[in-house]
């Protein structure tokens, strides 16, 4: 399937979504969504079939007609809660990085990987090229990602490094599990989390986690610089800036 094919294919159903949302979520025939998107029957029933079976469209099972889950209403609510710690957060990382004189960024856990949804770029600083809104990087080599999985419990990190691995990056970065596990546990303990050359050679960052009303770790903002300039004295220096910087955020989450 080239990329044009697979560009329509995406484009069709959009189109379905986009018409049973316009519906009210009123259940609809098959039909009637062939009829009125000018596709034919077949076509319309391939689509409802894979929507159906990965979840995001239902079939009455009385009628046998279709409409929309909640599963959309979930997707919804984490763009929400991403845009919601963002909005808050990026006033306070502008500061942080102005203070500094180093690129902040804010990231995620989303689907067993490290998410950056915000970031601030010190004026002709280096920054780690991973780091760009939307892109992602793993978690067993990065700062945030450190302070994510210390959210799990073991067997759910385990599970974790099952489905995403342990590949290595540079000579740093650990691929051990029971050291990892290990360095899982000094993270915890110290309450913040290094990447010291273990993603990307040259370059070291320090991360603090953000909290929610629980007091779970829904975030991550790092401090990212070349190791030359974060030196572990200038690290320590920061460090009680960094963190009640970062506990500001969670406040303005509970």
């Amino acid at each position: 399937m080239n990329g044009n094919t697979q560009n329509l294919s995406i484009m069709k159903a959009l189109d379905i979504i986009e018409f049973l949302a316009e519906k009210n979520n009123e259940p609809q025939r098959m039909c009637d969504i062939a009829a009125a998107l000018d596709m034919n029957i077949s076509t319309v029933s391939r689509f409802l079939s894979s929507l159906t079976s990965r979840g995001y469209v239902r079939q009455d099972a009385d009628s046998s007609r279709y409409f929309l889950s909640l599963r959309f209403c979930g997707i919804a609510d984490r763009i929400n809660a991403n845009l919601q710690v963002y909005t808050l957060a990026l006033p306070i990382m502008k500061e942080i990085s102005r203070t500094l004189s180093e690129s902040v960024c804010l990231a995620i856990e989303q689907n067993a990987m490290v998410e950056y949804i915000g970031v601030v770029s010190a004026a002709d600083k280096m920054m780690q090229t991973m780091q760009r809104i939307g892109n992602r990087a793993p978690m067993h080599c990065t700062g945030i990602g450190k302070l994510l999985l210390c959210g799990h419990t073991r067997e759910e990190v385990r599970q974790i490094l099952k489905q995403r691995g342990m590949d290595s990056f540079t000579p740093h970065t650990i691929t051990d599990e029971a050291a990892l596990f290990e360095e899982l546990d000094r993270v915890r303990e110290q309450g913040f989390a290094y990447d010291n050359e273990e993603c990307e050679i040259g370059a070291r960052c320090v991360a603090m986690p953000v909290f929610n009303q629980y007091h779970q770790i829904i975030a991550g903002v790092s401090v990212t610089g070349p190791i030359f300039r974060l030196t572990d004295q200038k690290i320590r220096e920061f460090l009680p800036y960094f963190s009640e910087q970062v506990q500001r955020i969670s406040s303005l989450l509970t």
